[in-house]
């Protein structure tokens, strides 16, 4: 992919086909779809830590109520967000500076993502005016998702769908502010994230049931530490099969078995950032129906855990946060639609 032209490059990495390979999702070049967007039904859930193990920011256990809405069925990957990057460096919607990459004009402020030169953990590079995806080790890493990305630089690829599908934008890339009610994509909000990532059970501590091991996700697993860990490990073990020696440990998107509603990786592999604003407290004072957070903050709200995170991070009602310029080798998203 590296001596492609800019342009055929840019179209390559935008179009791509997602298809079931016994229970599990395959990614091809070819389909102008950038995503598959799995329905979520509209229901009323219990939104929180119905174990009593976790911290305060999981409590109290309360009632949530949302409207129908769609999310990808896997996180975003490398090749994906190389798509994004191509088309806003042709059109001058981004700087890179020093290897990081900035939207257009802000300096310093607005980080997006990191490239190999100012990461070596970073599986993107920029030669020539061209993004591209390494390979590492020899393993193409285009379908694995993308890490070290930034809240702002997940949102402004969110606006970027939107404009794929001719759909208007939800953010206001000035003021970083979501509007719900356009139609086009956003980061989905903590309580979206956290119902779809329940796919349909109830006061269940994983997308799957109360115990977790390296046959469900990609997880940094200690069957002595936590009592629902039932790998076989007794010392912090990353998973086997991604423990490369080289960090990022991802593995490509839709390697573990779906939850309930046909989502791939909602725990382990990468955190994925949400919408909302996080705030420890929130849950004592948000509304019943569709809530979207904070109004403002200081940190971004990330979910699901990651390949370097425990069984207890792993958790579904378990959130963790950042702020959003924050990039890291085991942060990525996901993105929803209304």
């Amino acid at each position: 992919m590296n001596h492609m032209k800019k342009h055929a490059l840019a179209l390559l990495v935008m179009t791509f086909m997602f298809s079931l390979n016994k229970g599990y999702f395959t990614v091809h070049a070819g389909d102008p779809r950038p995503c598959r967007m799995a329905p979520i039904p509209a229901g009323t859930f219990q939104m929180g830590d119905s174990f009593g193990e976790g911290d305060p920011d999981e409590l109290p256990v309360h009632p949530v109520t949302l409207d129908s809405f769609h999310i990808s069925s896997t996180e975003t990957t490398n090749g994906q967000y190389c798509g994004f990057l191509n088309q806003a460096e042709d059109n001058g919607w981004i700087t890179v500076t020093g290897g990081v990459v900035y939207k257009a004009g802000s300096g310093p402020n607005h980080p997006y993502c990191n490239t190999t030169a100012s990461s070596s953990h970073s599986p993107i590079s920029y030669t020539g005016g061209v993004f591209s995806v390494k390979a590492k080790g020899g393993r193409d890493m285009s379908n694995d998702p993308v890490s070290q990305v930034s809240w702002y630089g997940a949102v402004a690829y969110c606006n970027w769908l939107s404009w794929q599908e001719d759909r208007r934008p939800c953010y206001n890339l000035s003021t970083w502010k979501c509007d719900f009610s356009k139609n086009g994509y956003h980061l989905p909000t903590a309580a979206q994230w956290e119902y779809a990532a329940r796919g349909g059970l109830s006061r269940r501590r994983f997308p799957w049931g109360d115990s977790i091991n390296h046959d469900h996700a990609n997880y940094r697993a200690n069957g002595s530490a936590y009592k629902y860990d039932t790998s076989p490990y007794t010392a912090w073990t990353f998973h086997p099969d991604w423990n490369d020696g080289t960090y990022p440990y991802t593995c490509p998107v839709g390697s573990m078995p779906p939850n309930g509603y046909g989502l791939y990786g909602m725990t382990g592999n990468v955190w994925e950032w949400c919408n909302d604003w996080y705030d420890w407290a929130y849950y004592a004072s948000s509304p019943p129906k569709n809530p979207t957070g904070p109004d403002s903050g200081t940190y971004r709200v990330l979910r699901g855990g990651s390949w370097s995170n425990n069984a207890g991070s792993c958790r579904v009602a378990d959130p963790t946060y950042g702020r959003p310029g924050y990039r890291s080798y085991y942060g990525g998203f996901r993105v929803s639609l209304d």
